[in-house]
């Protein structure tokens, strides 16, 4: 199955940053060096949020971005992102997500709740580095189309170095939402508990889930960059108190999976 969710949205971030970016030191905000990062990820995750089946899915990894000073921790949970501000310490800029549409054909179990359509989710991000050995990473977007919910994803990961060319990290997760977000992805109105069988249920905001995530990357070169991942989720609150959740899926959601990309550096004027 193929999944869209990390699909070139990079590359609609540095458009809408290019004014700031090139205000900020008078050149044009394309000059200087660049990198072009292509892969893709194979894994087992739940048929949809809150499924208790899992299937294997693939996402294509595209990333552009600019050189920084040195290497920086990333996670496979970070959305696209382009840093307005950055240091040592920390980085603060602007963050989007495609969210792919949701129906019947993603698993029996939603059969006469209504389609969720794509869309994206738009907003920012701070990270910062207390340490060289710890990130801590906070998203907060705003739905558009799929849903108009607000979405915020916190999370801290500690890494190591086992070998230069291999790394270890990890760490805890946890999101939340509005209201507007859940009502969509786990709500359920009479209409939709008529057609499903489904109890009727009209959640709030709240922690949407907590969990831990770890990988262990393999940089056999500069340029090629390998993983394999694991990623525990807990639903809970708005999320694990769904009808949906409760009488047709499972509140525990595990992803496990592999990816590997390659890394194209270059320069613009």
């Amino acid at each position: 199955m193929f999944t869209k969710s990390r699909l070139l949205f990079t590359f609609g971030l540095f458009a809408a940053s290019a004014g700031a970016a090139s205000a900020g030191d008078g050149q044009h905000f394309w000059s200087g060096n660049w990198y072009l990062s292509v892969g893709a990820a194979g894994f087992s995750a739940p048929k949809f949020e809150g499924s208790k089946h899992n299937k294997l899915q693939w996402s294509p990894l595209i990333s552009v971005g600019k050189q920084g000073p040195g290497p920086r921790f990333s996670s496979r949970d970070d959305n696209p992102s382009f840093a307005l501000i950055e240091s040592d310490a920390f980085r603060v800029g602007i963050v989007g997500k495609f969210v792919p549409s949701r129906d019947s054909s993603d698993g029996r179990e939603l059969r006469g709740l209504k389609k969720v359509k794509w869309g994206v989710e738009a907003g920012g991000f701070a990270e910062a580095y207390p340490t060289d050995w710890l990130r801590a990473r906070v998203e907060v977007r705003q739905g558009i189309r799929a849903h108009s919910g607000l979405v915020a994803d916190a999370a801290v990961d500690a890494f190591t170095d086992i070998t230069p060319e291999l790394r270890l990290s990890g760490g805890p997760r946890m999101t939340l939402a509005s209201n507007d977000y859940f009502n969509t992805y786990y709500g359920v109105n009479a209409r939709e508990a008529a057609a499903s069988g489904l109890s009727r249920y009209n959640p709030g905001g709240g922690v949407k889930s907590v969990g831990a995530g770890g990988a262990l990357t393999w940089k056999p070169s500069e340029n090629w960059t390998t993983s394999t991942f694991l990623e525990y989720t807990r639903l809970t609150g708005p999320a694990g108190d769904s009808s949906l959740v409760r009488e047709r899926g499972d509140r525990n959601q595990l992803l496990i999976g592999v990816s590997a990309s390659y890394k194209f550096n270059f320069t613009m004027n």
